[in-house]
């Protein structure tokens, strides 16, 4: 579950790193997960380039691998402490054998000594850093997650407009490492397919984490990236494997593609738990890249909706929003979103709509009264009069531009 108070922004989160570290040390273990390819690295190097006693490792070199490297890191940090406070960077430290233990010992004896040193970790997927920061390293460590990029970090990296900004996340997604390939779309597909991809699921996951079926897994992840913002149960699912597995199967590799940041499964919304846990998920693919890497898809496509609708999902999701949806057929609500932005029924419209069209959200609203109904349509129909609901282009939406205002009340800023 993602702290839903705290910064996900590229710039929000260098900036609160960079006040954490700021405060007399010792204090806690910071750690910096998210996904492949989003900037972690780069964001650890700025800091390092920023502060004047700092030292960067990365774990995942052959380096890493030699003895007494560990011990050597220390060995340096012990004679850095006569120039001041040290700020420690270990880039992706899940590669480091034992590198809980290792952390713990470590953290607790530079706590035990009062030494001037702030430890910062990072990892490229919450699997794999989670297990150690629970059971070993509980109440040592904070946590912070860098996810994936918006329409405006696209903006403000590359001099981009925010109609071409938001245009290029929905149709190819937001990693920067693919933005300079854009023109070339073979080598684009394949910067996605074999530097995020791959080393996801085949490094990341099936590696470092215990998967009994790893066919099962590929097959799943390909055929969920056909499915962006459908609810699709668990027995279709198994249906379309060539791999049968058990309904239980699914359901866990779904919540392992989760947390590496591929693809989350969107429950129902309820506020009974048991109700909530028995419905079928809804697919939202956490960059469109993800899809784009197997297909192209234009404002022509009649898939284009449902690409739109699942860049939104995933844009709430990827700035820390709780993010479900909601059905009592025959009507349906597309997301529920409940956070920091406040509470939110919402649809998603990309073509012509009339009012009877929004006969689910405003059963919702009557329903839950303390949600607020919410169509993200296009530019042309913001003016519309709908009595009792908010309308907001989807772009600004994307382009995270305030949510409408509630009469006395101010916007709600995202």
């Amino acid at each position: 579950m993602l702290e839903k108070a705290l910064p996900h922004s590229r710039q929000a989160v260098k900036a609160e790193l960079m006040r954490r570290l700021q405060e007399p040390p010792p204090g806690r273990i910071q750690v910096l997960t998210g996904p492949r390819q989003v900037g972690k690295t780069t964001l650890l190097l700025e800091l390092a380039r920023q502060l004047p006693n700092a030292v960067y490792h990365a774990v995942d070199t052959p380096e890493a691998a030699l003895p007494g490297w560990w011990e050597g890191i220390w060995r340096d940090v012990r004679l850095r402490q006569n120039r001041g406070p040290v700020q420690v960077f270990l880039d992706e430290i899940q590669y480091l054998a034992k590198w809980d233990r290792l952390v713990k010992a470590k953290i607790d004896e530079i706590v035990r000594q009062q030494a001037p040193v702030h430890l910062v970790l990072s990892g490229s997927s919450a699997l794999l850093v989670g297990r150690g920061l629970t059971e070993t390293l509980a109440g040592r460590f904070e946590h912070l997650r860098l996810l994936h990029w918006s329409a405006r970090d696209l903006a403000t990296a590359f001099d981009l407009s925010d109609q071409s900004a938001v245009e290029i996340l929905v149709r190819e997604g937001s990693y920067p490492g693919a933005f300079p390939l854009r023109q070339q779309p073979d080598r684009w597909r394949a910067y996605i397919r074999d530097s995020i991809i791959e080393p996801a699921i085949g490094r990341d996951v099936l590696v470092l984490h215990p998967v009994r079926k790893p066919a099962l897994l590929r097959q799943l992840f390909m055929i969920v990236l056909g499915h962006p913002a459908e609810i699709i149960s668990l027995q279709k699912l198994v249906g379309q494997l060539h791999d049968r597995g058990a309904l239980e199967t699914v359901a866990h590799y779904l919540s392992i593609l989760e947390q590496a940041y591929l693809v989350a499964a969107l429950p129902k919304y309820s506020p009974r738990v048991v109700r909530r846990r028995a419905a079928p998920p809804k697919i939202v693919v956490l960059n469109n890249a993800l899809m784009a890497a197997m297909q192209t898809v234009d404002e022509s496509h009649p898939r284009w909706g449902a690409w739109v609708e699942n860049a939104c999902l995933a844009h709430a999701w990827n700035q820390g929003q709780e993010v479900a949806y909601w059905r009592e057929e025959p009507l349906e609500v597309d997301a529920v979103l409940t956070g920091t932005w406040g509470r939110w029924a919402v649809e998603v419209k990309t073509g012509d709509f009339a009012p009877r069209d929004l006969v689910g959200l405003l059963e919702f609203c009557r329903r839950y009264p303390d949600f607020r109904p919410l169509v993200l349509c296009p530019q042309e129909r913001v003016q519309d009069e709908i009595p009792g609901v908010h309308l907001m282009a989807w772009a600004d939406f994307l382009w995270g531009r305030p949510l409408p205002d509630t009469p006395g009340e101010e916007g709600t800023e995202h």
